[in-house]
């Protein structure tokens, strides 16, 4: 009885959790429409989660889509089917790879610096000052980074299409010796607009679950640093596991027939 009862209690307690992050998110989005608007903040965001971000998202697509397309290409040289690399790599990196590494690389960043910036907030007794000063931390804090995270998430993920794409095709025109014209031609064949529809969607889906995390997480952090520091690792776990699961969910609705 006593297993029984722990398995109960992390089972209401997972629950419980996950209600106070629904109510987190209908919070934040009850307030995305309402005034004031701080677009100042909102830009300095979309600045803080995109652009300093391409970086990391371009070297990891970069090196994806080479990796992918060698890969690709010992597989399919199994089987007299070499011929189709390049349609390989383009669906996998704008259907999948893209979207999924990009999302993971920015949480990685993103989230982790969310929840940090706000636990400390939150610790130091910041967000209430916020309160007393008569100004929503909703509107303030949340918002401006849940709106620069869903712009923003689209315009990496595009970038990162591109560079896995090309990634692909300098490991096949200069090392496995395809043609450049008929790779990419290939590539503009295989592509199709529901893959880009997907790749976006899922980008902004996953822009929303990373600013989600990060707030919540960050917002409700408590116990001093120790405190802080618990709620940037739950931040980015969440966040991948999250970034994951919606993947997956959008991926068998959108591609499941």
């Amino acid at each position: 009885m006593n297993f029984l009862a722990t398995i109960g209690r992390v089972f209401v307690a997972a629950l419980a959790d996950i209600g106070d992050v629904v109510r987190f998110a209908g919070r934040t989005l009850s307030h995305l429409v309402l005034p004031p608007f701080y677009f100042g903040l909102m830009w300095r965001q979309m600045l803080h989660i995109g652009y300093f971000s391409l970086p990391v998202v371009g070297l990891t697509a970069i090196f994806t889509g080479a990796a992918l397309a060698q890969q690709i290409f010992v597989g399919s040289e199994r089987f007299n089917a070499e011929g189709t690399v390049a349609g390989i790599v383009v669906i996998a990196i704008v259907r999948e790879l893209g979207p999924v590494l990009g999302g993971l690389m920015v949480a990685g960043r993103v989230s982790s610096a969310m929840a940090a910036e706000l636990g400390t907030m939150r610790v130091t007794e910041q967000i209430d000052a916020l309160t007393t000063l008569s100004t929503d931390p909703y509107k303030y804090l949340v918002v401006p980074r849940l709106v620069a995270a869903v712009l923003t998430l689209p315009i990496l993920v595009i970038v990162a299409n591109i560079i896995g794409v090309f990634g692909g095709f300098l490991i096949g025109t200069q090392k496995l010796g395809f043609n450049v014209a008929n790779y990419l031609q290939i590539t503009v064949d295989f592509l199709e607009a529901s893959d880009i529809t997907s790749s976006l969607v899922k980008a902004a889906m996953f822009g929303f679950i990373i600013a989600i995390m990060g707030s919540y997480h960050g917002y409700n952090s408590s116990g001093g640093a120790q405190g802080v520091g618990r709620a940037t690792t739950n931040a980015v776990v969440s966040a991948f596991i999250l970034i994951l699961l919606s993947n997956l969910i959008i991926t068998v609705n959108v591609f499941g027939t």
